[in-house]
């Protein structure tokens, strides 16, 4: 299809140049441009003036809110110095195209709507294949809503939330929903309510991100078949809440110092939770209703509880791990005997006092990390004021001479003498 013939003598050079790349990109000659945009005009404008394929190069200087309705790549200086101001009002960017690349960019001063989900980069169900890379969003209400595109990808980017809100009040870092194939690597996010949190999605990547100052670093809701590798949570409230999902692989993460739990596992099943290091706070572990699910070489450390395992999972395989310093190793309440080993391969628990006189790397005698007096101070509190009572001791002391008075719980029958060498702990700061 052609253009037609028309005379433009006397009429506006704009738009004889405007029609001109419309008849040209018509026929499918007109080459992808780099268009230097410069502050104080009307950003959406030009959006709507560039070409699919353009690249939207952006001088330091601010920038309204925009639309992208067309593949563009918009790109600001390595310093961030371009920034894209919502003016607290709204999604600041909105993405609605395939192909978009958003790149060295500073996005900030959404609306604080979360019914409305405002964000700094909102890449709609049309955005498949966004790439958000290596910007910085500040004081939005949601860093990155990546709501329903496929395969899109959310890279380097610097992501700090709103601190002058409550933080039930904040937006997440990088929200998703029904997003399958997309990635989250490699960010940095704190002051926001979850550092990521995903709901109702598949076949998702988060790997190498950093995350401070948040309810949950990674919050999972009913997403499928993902992966959640070499993260670092400090400090949060939780670091991997696990809920309602299946078919995960969560390794070599990092959780220091989080206050609640490091890794808490809620109706998760046939997952494979292997590698990971959980230093610090109430509880190591926490794992209610979950099913099949594989826990090996993790390290377990310094924490109040360092598994507490409920009576309502069944066939999880724990073996290989390390239990170090917890105040209390494990807490079980059941009458069930759970053995804690898998193919002749059990656990290292630090308070162990069992030999290995054959040096084959194995103790000799099982061990049991909880007693019937941990029972019944589990089952009735008050009973913590007879603890060091000569009743009690020699309660300890008749169950030890006599295993048959055990209550049920857990026993490792093999349990090891060292602790495995487990990677992600050289990714640990030093004990504050």
């Amino acid at each position: 299809m052609g253009c037609r013939p028309v005379s433009w003598l006397g009429r506006s050079p704009a738009l004889f140049g405007a029609a001109l790349a419309a008849c040209l990109a018509a026929a499918g000659t007109v080459p992808a441009a780099t268009i230097d945009v410069a502050p104080g005009g009307d950003l959406q404008q030009v959006v709507a003036a560039a070409s699919p394929g353009d690249t939207l190069r952006l001088a330091p200087g601010s920038y309204g809110g925009v639309v992208i309705d067309k593949p563009l790549t918009i790109e600001g200086p390595a310093d961030r110095s371009a920034v894209i101001d919502g003016g607290g009002q709204g999604k600041t960017i909105t993405v609605k195209a395939p192909d978009v690349v958003i790149r060295r960019v500073t996005v900030r001063g959404s609306g604080l709507g979360l019914f409305e989900m405002d964000a700094g980069i909102f890449l709609d169900k049309t955005a498949d294949r966004a790439l958000v890379e290596e910007n910085a969003l500040e004081d939005n209400l949601i860093g990155v809503y990546i709501w329903g595109p496929k395969d899109a990808m959310v890279r380097a980017n610097r992501i700090v939330g709103r601190r002058d809100l409550r933080m039930s009040e904040r937006g997440s870092g990088i929200q998703l929903w029904n997003t399958p194939g997309s990635k989250v690597i490699d960010n940095d996010v704190e002051a926001g309510r979850d550092g990521i949190f995903t709901n109702a999605s598949r076949k998702n990547v988060f790997r190498g991100n950093r995350f401070r100052d948040l309810r949950f670093a990674v919050h999972y809701m009913y997403t499928n078949d993902s992966e959640v590798s070499g993260n670092t949570s400090i400090g949060n409230h939780v670091g991997y809440a696990i809920m309602y999902s299946d078919r995960l692989v969560v390794r070599d993460n990092v959780s220091d110092g989080d206050r609640d739990h490091g890794l808490l596992l809620n109706s998760a099943n046939g997952s494979e939770i292997t590698g990971n290091v959980v230093r610090g706070g109430e509880k190591c572990v926490f794992i209610y209703n979950a099913n099949k699910n594989r826990f090996t070489n993790n390290r377990f450390e310094g924490c109040e509880i360092g598994i507490h395992f409920t009576a309502g999972s069944e066939r999880n395989e724990i073996a290989g791990n390390a239990f170090i310093g917890n105040r209390t190793q494990v807490m079980y309440v059941g009458t069930r005997y759970l053995d804690w080993s898998f193919e002749g391969r059990g656990n290292y628990w630090s308070d162990n006092p069992g030999f290995d006189l054959d040096g084959n790397g194995v103790a000799d005698s099982a061990y049991r990390p909880n007693d019937v007096v941990d029972q019944v101070v589990w089952r009735f509190p008050a009973a913590k004021l007879l603890l060091n009572s000569p009743a009690t001791q020699v309660v300890r002391w008749a169950q030890s001479q006599l295993p048959a008075l055990h209550p049920g719980g857990v026993v490792d029958t093999v349990p090891l003498m060292a602790p495995p060498e487990i990677p992600a702990a050289e990714r640990l700061g030093p004990r504050s």
